[in-house]
């Protein structure tokens, strides 16, 4: 094992990682991780690059371990995990030209969309056609499946429209629709009033005024009617008042 250098050993101590517990193997390959980040630096995409590789040389580093010595979360570093070297490569070069995705962004959905439902006979060469006329950008079938599929535009999931209900013959003559009459209702002379119940009035045509009938009776009440208490005007002024005595002015009165 090649002897650890003051700087390396405080690498390992800064991030908790127990140098006596590391075989000679990842030692080595910890060694090489530190000269790599000594000669280019933190920045983004060095660390991006040696995370992929402590993660995939299955030297059996752990990846809290990993994620300490590079300055990243364990999540990110979780998510490393399932990245291919491709996809590494391609979240490089999307974040040089300033952006997280790929060149199809999630706006372009709408206009794809109106264009295959104007042309559903339109192959994937006529929407890559469309997509650098009308979006300017050149993509790949691949990345055209997965936008495709991503939004569900691919046809997977196609809506089936039912056939409209089909016209009557013309040999059977149409029935004009039955008006609809409202129900007569007897009044109290010409049959007994107790064995007549009281029937709402029904409301008069358009265009004429209602009748007398049609409106709740008056309220029978000689006068406004209050349930609140009468207003307090104070004490009521005595009957009797006692005589006040004078007092004398001076002493001779």
């Amino acid at each position: 094992m090649v002897a650890e250098t003051p700087d390396f050993a405080r690498w390992l101590r800064d991030a908790a990682v127990p140098e006596a517990s590391l075989t000679d193997a990842q030692g080595a390959v910890l060694h090489a991780a530190f000269a790599f980040l000594q000669n280019c630096g933190y920045d983004y995409y060095s660390v991006r690059l040696l995370s992929h590789f402590l993660l995939h040389c299955q030297a059996g580093l752990p990846v809290a371990h990993v994620a300490r010595l590079l300055q990243l979360s364990r999540s990110a570093a979780s998510a490393q995990q399932g990245c291919s070297s491709k996809e590494v490569v391609q979240a490089a070069q999307h974040r040089l030209r300033g952006r997280s995705h790929g060149k199809l962004l999630p706006r372009f959905a709408g206009p794809v969309a109106h264009f295959l439902h104007q042309h559903p006979d339109a192959t994937r060469w006529d929407l890559l056609d469309f997509l650098r006329d009308t979006c300017g950008v050149s993509v790949s079938r691949m990345a055209l499946h997965n936008f495709l599929k991503k939004y569900g535009l691919d046809g997977s999931g196609a809506v089936v429209t039912l056939p409209k209900p089909s016209a009557p013959a013309s040999d059977e003559p149409a029935v004009p629709p039955t008006p609809l009459v409202p129900p007569t209702v007897p009044t109290a002379s010409a049959v007994g009033t107790d064995s007549v119940p009281a029937q709402p009035s029904l409301p008069p045509p358009a265009g004429q005024p209602p009748p007398a009938e049609f409106f709740l009776p008056r309220p029978a009440t000689p006068a406004p009617s209050c349930c609140c208490p009468p207003l307090w005007t104070g004490s009521p002024a005595p009957r009797v008042v006692s005589r006040t005595p004078r007092a004398p002015c001076v002493g001779a009165c």
